[in-house]
This record gives structure tokens, C-alpha cells and sequence, in this order.
């Protein structure tokens, strides 16, 4: 497996990321087990989770996702080897980025993971209503105990990221690595109109999420009518637009083309990007073997242009 990069943060990943939203959730404790053996069996080794994670789901209430994790590299005695991603700031126990509150929270994190330090920490999103020094100064405290080895930034705008980087450069804190927006062949936006120059001009780490458009990008619904009854429909709903419609039809002629599925090709352009590593999520092995293929999957010249003519 060929590692990268992740920034400046001396972390290396592969070039997929397992979202662990699912763990606890729509995948059990056994299934997990299973999803995450296979992962890292075939060389893939980052995991991204949330203190909040899956607090949304009828009878669940948080830390569902933590603890899964925690109690699979219980079990399975090794930790070095694999790279821990959490955030916090959005569950409502724990929410905010204040310091008591960042101090409080990672120490329920790393109980629920059953580690000693963290990989990279997120801020699940900015919080206005706190300084920015005041949270930076929290979470170096955290790099300098050795609880954390990098710091990393979820949802939050171009403007306001530079900001958190200038305040860490002038107080000498350390500052946020890595970066994690919501990134896919649709949502292109968001990302690309500011956030990605800031990227490369800061030599951050990209860890994208929403890398299918919350199945949109799998082609399994070729029109809105076939959301019916689907959890995920109020999420998709948006994605059936003109411009949709003609990003399917050209992920399934280039993925047709390739002897791959459209999942996969969405999946290979996003690692194909500069500086970007997607987060996909699965809760089944066969899933998760079909995502883990993109990682083999170099897009050509064609593919690229008629990718870029349906989405850009």
C-alpha cells in the first residue's frame, strides 16, 4: 500500500479513509469487528470517528463509535500501526471549543478508544462564540502532553481557518495540519473556490468527507423516484438536478469503460486530487472491498476530461 502524506503532520495514511460513523450504529459491534480486520488487512490504515458519533440515531446517545473502535484494537493488541482520527465540538455533553471543554473531552475519547494519545484531533466545527486563542492554546496543551499528535479542522470557512493559523503562528501554538471538508464529484464548490489554495499555500492534510455524496455518487438511485422509502432520501433528494443527472451518466460510461462501478471512479478522482485523501464508510465486507478497490483504479486522460465536462 503506498502511504501519503498527510501535510506537514509527519502522519502517513492510505489513500482511503474508513468513516467510523457507522460503527455502533448501522454496522454492530461484530460486523465492526469484521469491517475494520478486513480494512487494515489489506493495508489500509486511518479511521475516521466523532465523539458524537452516532448520537442522531433513535436509542443511541454518543460514543458509540469510540468505543467500537476502542474495544476492536483492544482486541486486536495493536495500535501504532493504525491512525485515529476524532473530533469534538458537536455533541451536546461536550459541545463548544472551550478550553474546559476540549480538556474534559479528549480525556472521554481516549478512555472510549482505550488509547493513550490520538492521531489527529478535530474541532467537529468552528465556534464563534469562543477565541480562537483560547481553543488553540487548548489543544497544543494537548500536543505538547502527547495526547495528540496533530490537530485538525472540520467545517470550518477559508477566512476563518487562515485567521486560527495566523493566531497559532503568533502565539507559537501548535496549529491546525489537517483540513476536513465536504468534498465529492457534486459538492465542488465548497471546496475548491478558497479552501483548496489555502491547502496547498499551508501544505495542509486533506481528509475529504461526504466523498459519495451520501450515496448519490454509487448510481444505486438513477432517479428521484427511487428514494422512496430510503433513510437517506431528505439527503439526496438535492443531487437529482439537471447537473446530477448528467454526472451520473457519465460516471457510469467511464466506469463501464474501466470495469469498475461508479462508486470507485468517484472514489479514484477524489484520491486523484491534490493533497486529498476521501472518507467512505461501509456495513458490509462486500461494500468495503468494492470501496477499498478505487485505491488501484488510475483514471485516464478521457476519464478525467469527461468527468470534469459533467461535474466542473
Amino acid at each position: 500500500m503506498q502511504l501519503r502524506s498527510l501535510g506537514r503532520s509527519g502522519i502517513r495514511i492510505a489513500p482511503l479513509v474508513f468513516g467510523g460513523n457507522v460503527l455502533g450504529w448501522t454496522a454492530d459491534e461484530a460486523t465492526s469487528f469484521a469491517l475494520l480486520d478486513r480494512f487494515t488487512a489489506r493495508g489500509f490504515n486511518a479511521i475516521d470517528t466523532a465523539d458524537s458519533y452516532s448520537a442522531w440515531a433513535p436509542g443511541l446517545q454518543g460514543g458509540e463509535s469510540e468505543t467500537v473502535i476502542g474495544n476492536w484494537l483492544a482486541r486486536r493488541g495493536r495500535r501504532d500501526d493504525v491512525v485515529l482520527m476524532t473530533k469534538v465540538g458537536k455533541w451536546g455533553p461536550r459541545e463548544g471549543l472551550s478550553a474546559a471543554n476540549n480538556a474534559a473531552a479528549v480525556e472521554d475519547s481516549l478512555r472510549r478508544l482505550r488509547t493513550d494519545y490520538l492521531d489527529v484531533y478535530f474541532a467537529h466545527a468552528d465556534d464563534p462564540g469562543v477565541p480562537l486563542e483560547e481553543t488553540l492554546t487548548a489543544f497544543s496543551k494537548l500536543v505538547d502532553a502527547g495526547k495528540v499528535r496533530a490537530l485538525g479542522a472540520s467545517n470550518y470557512a477559508a477566512a476563518r481557518l487562515r485567521e486560527a493559523l495566523e493566531v497559532s503562528a503568533a502565539r507559537g501554538l501548535a496549529r491546525y495540519e489537517v483540513i476536513q471538508p465536504g468534498y465529492n464529484l457534486y459538492d465542488r464548490a465548497g471546496y475548491e473556490s478558497e479552501l483548496a489554495g489555502l491547502a496547498r499555500e499551508q501544505e495542509l492534510g486533506v481528509v475529504a468527507y461526504f466523498a459519495l455524496a451520501s450515496g448519490f455518487l454509487t448510481g444505486k438511485y438513477r432517479r428521484v423516484e427511487d428514494l422512496e422509502g430510503s433513510a437517506r432520501a431528505a439527503f439526496l433528494k438535492g443531487y437529482f438536478d439537471d447537473r446530477g443527472m448528467k454526472l451520473l451518466d457519465a460516471l457510469r460510461e467511464v466506469a463501464s469503460g474501466l470495469g469498475a462501478t461508479p462508486a470507485q471512479v468517484a472514489l479514484a478522482w477524489l484520491m486523484g486530487r491534490p493533497g486529498v485523501t476521501p472518507i467512505a464508510s461501509a456495513t458490509g465486507v462486500g461494500q468495503l472491498d468494492e470501496i477499498m478497490a478505487a485505491a488501484g483504479l488510475r483514471l485516464t486522460g478521457d476519464a478525467l476530461d469527461a468527468l470534469e465536462r459533467a461535474s466542473g
